[in-house]
């Protein structure tokens, strides 16, 4: 094997960071970064990028890539503050700019708000090629959760952000803004053409019924395991068990600070008169 993978869990967002390097020369990409935040206070923190920095450091690694699955609801981006810290291009799908745009509307975001991708470093596009070291990075389109998602496929280790979870959990929703079900389930059945070795590591794992962590499982487990997605579902039977699914889902606790975060590649928003960042959150007012 040409590359190494080291997990990191960020407990409060369940979310799994990959540093991902060739053993050759040292290089290596930051995958899903995420950032230490308290919604009550606003108060944001590194102590989880700190423990991936001193990985870095003590592994004298070269950091070439912080890669974007897609931008994140769950949890705020620190791809900015490791790109400070350890240097590396920031880089997306090239989706973004539609997630940009449908979200400046949405939160009825300033000027400020680029809707070109002007905040990332590079946008990708499907089966666009990227290197680390000795190890090409091939980018694979894998919309459906989102419409900016892509994976990232890096010598038999495929990196899905939230296109499936583990085999015990399924995939994840297709109701958010650009999500799909049927685009997910063409997502997965791309995914199964490969060799079933694959491993396919998660961007998040909710631990059901109380198991122990979990983040990585192969092609065959999922083609065998995968409890909404599996080699004998149909596109009619996945796509009515997911869209019934999340329609009993209620919305992530941190998506409107995640997702004007995450769309600016992790910068925060610019100060206003008093020096002080926000964020904004839609009010909706119901009739009991």
């Amino acid at each position: 094997m040409s590359i190494v993978v080291k997990p990191f869990f960020h407990q409060p967002s369940s979310t799994l960071c990959y540093v991902v390097y060739c053993v050759h020369s040292k290089q290596a990409a930051i995958i899903d970064p995420a950032y230490d935040f308290d919604y009550a206070s606003g108060t944001v923190s590194t102590e989880f990028s700190q423990s991936i920095i001193q990985f870095v450091q003590t592994e004298q690694l070269q950091v070439e890539w912080i890669l974007e699955t897609h931008a994140h609801a769950e949890h705020l981006t620190s791809a900015q503050y490791l790109q400070a810290q350890l240097g590396g291009k920031i880089a997306i799908g090239g989706g973004i700019t539609k997630v940009q745009s449908t979200f400046k509307n949405i939160l009825n975001l300033a000027d400020y708000q680029d809707i070109e991708g002007l905040d990332f470093d590079l946008l990708l596009t499907a089966d666009e090629h990227i290197q680390l070291g000795n190890c090409p990075i091939k980018v694979i389109a894998s919309p459906g959760h989102t419409n900016d998602s892509i994976s990232y496929l890096i010598d038999g280790n495929l990196f899905v952000g939230d296109t499936l979870f583990m085999p015990d959990a399924g995939t994840a929703r297709c109701d958010f803004p650009g999500g799909s079900a049927a685009k997910l389930f063409d997502t997965v059945q791309k995914f199964y053409q490969l060799p079933d070795e694959t491993k396919v590591w998660v961007c998040h794992d909710y631990q059901p019924n109380g198991r122990d962590l979990r983040y990585v499982a192969n092609i065959a487990e999922h083609k065998q395991q995968n409890i909404h997605i599996n080699s004998a579902t149909t596109l009619a039977e996945f796509v009515a068990k997911r869209e019934s699914r999340d329609a009993t889902l209620g919305m992530p606790k941190l998506i409107y600070p995640s997702i004007q975060i995450n769309i600016r590649a992790g910068k925060m928003p610019p100060a206003e008169q008093n020096g002080t960042s926000y964020i904004k959150v839609p009010i909706k007012l119901t009739n009991q």
